[in-house]
């Protein structure tokens, strides 16, 4: 396939629309469905950004896109009990394959920024995957390929229009990229940095040790970052991103938002999150946008009396600001890269609270010096790697 037309652009007043391969066939196949625009978007980042984690950690992986960044990634280790519970996923009655929980992370992270995803696999889909990706509501999905089942599966998705698409994953895209905007054509040679080990080699805290599962978390976090809209920040804990600032203007808010994601995901592990009595039946995409209401500055939306009976068969308790910062203050282990350098301190003091522990940057700020001592006062380890990430 050379050509594929799509119904329309970014917007429906954007038309026609076409997508279209100058040098040969395109890289994808579509097995089903019709793509949009952003879809596609969504869907080529995604790959590249599963097929270099996997070709990096040596780990399938998946990633879960919303307008053209991820909303999380995510290797596939074992999902734990109160993960299952935390994604609302504790029904499944079968035993979640390494892709499965691949995807399974990768959703859990922000869940409500991944409400109609498109979803990208680093291998070939399977049954447990596809079962689990039938639960959620998604625009489509890309892998390698699938097998009967999952194909069979996914296909019935949407009623009978959700997008699959097949990737050639031994395609190798030109190392030139063009780019038209306004009647003006851009050219730049693709990111091809290699981000591995010996990114983290240049220490420059007194914080010197680095634990196997930190470098791993610390490449993954850098990868992600390649892949999102600068700029950018991720924090990434046991292999799963759990937090991405993405497209902001000002450092430190791409630090604020993606460490109040972190903050969002490590409380909803706290007991009374755990406990909350849903009433039967009550929507999972429901229970996610109540969650986060109860976690967030206006409880009382889903507490006040005349709408708690709505969502719960019990009243819950409120999670007050000192419980939150004492559950907080207990987690650690975090990991953080930024996609270029940290120019103020304050990014070190708000990485802090989330429980950072690692950190890898470009450096080169006028103010490194600042950002280290800060570093150097919390025991936190920071590397600089040279290798800015921007992604527009």
């Amino acid at each position: 396939m050379k050509d594929l037309k799509l119904k329309y652009g970014c917007n429906p007043t954007q038309s026609p629309a076409m997508v279209y391969s100058k040098t040969g066939e395109l890289p994808f196949k579509v097995l089903n469905g019709m793509p949009g625009y952003i879809n596609l978007l969504d869907a080529l980042n995604s790959w590249q950004l599963v097929s270099e984690i996997k070709k990096t950690v040596g780990k399938c992986a998946a990633a879960s896109f919303k307008h053209v960044s991820p909303a999380g990634c995510a290797i596939g280790l074992p999902v734990s009990d109160i993960e299952k519970k935390m994604y609302n996923i504790e029904s499944i009655d079968f035993e979640l394959s390494e892709l499965a929980s691949a995807y399974v992370r990768a959703r859990g992270a922000d869940r409500m920024s991944s409400f109609g995803d498109f979803i990208a696999l680093s291998d070939v889909c399977d049954k447990q995957t596809a079962l689990v990706i039938k639960k959620e509501v998604s625009d489509g999905i890309i892998a390698p390929g699938y097998d009967d089942d999952a194909y069979e599966i996914l296909s019935s998705k949407k009623g009978g229009k959700y997008t699959i698409l097949q990737i050639d994953p031994n395609y190798t895209p030109p190392l030139t990229e063009e780019r038209d905007i306004f009647g003006a054509t851009f050219s730049q040679g693709r990111n091809e940095a290699l981000i591995d080990a010996d990114s983290l080699s240049n220490v420059v805290t007194k914080a010197k040790e680095l634990t196997d599962e930190a470098k791993r978390d610390l490449i993954i976090a850098q990868i992600i970052l390649k892949y999102t809209q600068s700029n950018s920040v991720c924090y990434v804990k046991n292999g799963m991103a759990i937090g991405i600032g993405a497209g902001q203007q000002s450092r430190i808010h791409c630090t604020r938002l993606a460490g109040d994601k972190a903050d969002n995901w490590h409380l909803r592990m706290h007991p009374k999150v755990l406990s909350l009595d849903f009433k039967d039946k009550t929507p999972r995409p429901t229970k996610d946008n109540v969650i986060d209401v109860y976690l967030g500055r206006t409880p009382e939306d889903v507490l006040g009396d005349d709408v708690w009976e709505s969502y719960f068969n019990t009243r819950p308790e409120p999670l007050s600001n000192d419980e939150k910062r004492e559950w907080l203050n207990k987690q650690s282990e975090v990991c953080l890269a930024s996609d270029a350098f940290f120019p103020f301190s304050d990014n070190i003091e708000r990485a802090y609270k989330s429980g950072v522990k690692y950190i890898a940057q470009p450096g080169g700020s006028v103010r490194d010096e600042d950002v280290i001592n800060a570093c150097d006062k919390y025991g936190i380890f920071m590397c600089h790697t040279g290798l800015r990430l921007f992604h527009h």
